[in-house]
């Protein structure tokens, strides 16, 4: 839980907003779920190694939603809508989150079939990091964009909110220099 509540504190010192860090945080349940359930498939104790092993989850699944979030906040910085940011980070960083992101499972997968002496807690850390980078890699990532569109502020889309509720009349005349 500390970890959880330091990742959110850097980020949102990072991102200079509560919201986005929420985005990035919201991945983590995926990978955790990944864990619990591939171990409770194979019939593993819920033991510290397999614990350790969900604070690595943390740490994994949280860079690859910064992957996409830090990608889609500069575009919407750069002026396009939070939906559109979105689905170009999605597309953009998808390849990069899957190469690094598969290259851990395999080099996790001695782990999980590991034997010999201490291979219990062997077994039980590969198991759950295992399984849990699969399920945040491949679901996880689908569902990322979706939760930046809705924790983002749509700079562009408020704008265009303030300018249609005031009519012409509510604005403040500019004042020409002709006339003062």
């Amino acid at each position: 839980m500390f970890g959880l509540i330091m990742v959110f504190l850097i980020l949102a010192a990072q991102y200079e907003r509560w919201s986005l860090p929420l985005a990035v945080l919201l991945a983590v349940p995926f990978a955790l779920f990944g864990a619990l359930a591939s171990v409770m498939i194979r019939g593993m104790p819920n033991d510290i190694y397999f614990q350790i092993g969900l604070v690595v989850l943390v740490g994994l699944s949280a860079k690859n939603a910064i992957l996409i979030i830090e990608f889609a906040a500069q575009k919407q910085k750069q002026g396009m809508s939070s939906i559109e940011a979105a689905l170009m980070a999605a597309k953009q960083r998808f390849r990069p989150i899957v190469m690094t992101s598969l290259a851990f499972i395999l080099g996790v997968f001695p782990l999980v079939i590991a034997s010999g002496a201490g291979a219990a807690a062997r077994r039980s850390m590969g198991t759950g990091v295992f399984g849990g980078m699969l399920v945040s890699t491949f679901i996880a990532t689908i569902f990322i964009p979706m939760f930046f569109t809705w924790l983002s502020r749509d700079k562009r889309k408020s704008a265009d909110a303030d300018t249609s509720t005031k009519g012409p009349h509510q604005n403040p005349p500019l004042k020409n220099e002709d006339q003062s």
